[in-house]
């Protein structure tokens, strides 16, 4: 397959982020995007949705390495732009120079939404990136599935990279949990998800199901 030129920025982030990569979850429009990759996948006519944006689900902790994501990230070419004034500020990380392709970090918002002091809670820091606290995040930290991505399948990694992509019923679950706190065009957008990983993997609604039923309710019980 030909390599695609748009994905190199992607590439480059995955590339930075090869410590914790059985760590991080990529959601969001990657994660859609990627699902046609999977084994299950029904072959779609229309092409994915394109973003320029990289959404990656962290968890609240995550192992220590020699060096930190946020350098990582840096060392790659990636800069840290500041958002809104919360402290830390919630951080997109821009790729210079290439089309304005950006990653953007959340984690799960556990408990009160507000702090002792009555602060809201909207980021905080994990492996030296600034992280955005969102509720229904941990359920696509929930029984990820894995990816190969290679030059075959245009991907143009050194050697087959594997990452984990959120599992497409906690993607259904969370696009659905988050609809009323959503704006009318991030709606639309999220629909159309909905729509397209139902086409995708309509082979295998039972399997799906019972993936809700054994994996993702017994954990997210627990």
């Amino acid at each position: 397959m030909k390599e695609n030129a748009e994905l190199k920025p992607f590439v480059q982030l995955i590339e930075a982020l090869e410590p914790w990569l059985e760590q991080v979850v990529l959601i969001g429009g990657w994660a859609h995007r990627l699902y046609r990759l999977d084994p299950r996948a029904q072959t779609l006519t229309y092409p994915p949705l394109t973003t320029l944006d990289s959404d990656i689900a962290v968890p609240l902790k995550i192992e220590a390495k020699e060096t930190s994501i946020r350098d990582r990230l840096v060392a790659a070419g990636f800069r840290e732009d500041f958002v809104g004034e919360d402290r830390p500020p919630a951080t997109h990380y821009h790729l210079v120079g290439l089309g304005g392709f950006y990653a953007e970090f959340v984690s799960p918002l556990v408990g009160s939404e507000y702090g002792r002091k009555g602060e809201r809670k909207v980021t905080r820091v994990v492996g030296g990136i600034s992280s955005q606290q969102l509720r229904h995040i941990e359920i696509l930290l929930l029984a990820p599935w894995h990816i190969s991505l290679n030059k075959t399948n245009g991907y143009p990694f050194k050697s087959t990279t594997h990452v984990r992509v959120a599992n497409p019923v906690s993607f259904l679950c969370q696009k659905i949990l988050i609809q009323d706190a959503r704006e009318r065009k991030d709606r639309a957008k999220d629909v159309l998800y909905i729509h397209d990983t139902i086409e995708i993997f309509g082979g295998h609604l039972a399997e799906l199901r019972e993936l809700f039923a054994t994996e993702l309710t017994t954990k997210a019980a627990g």
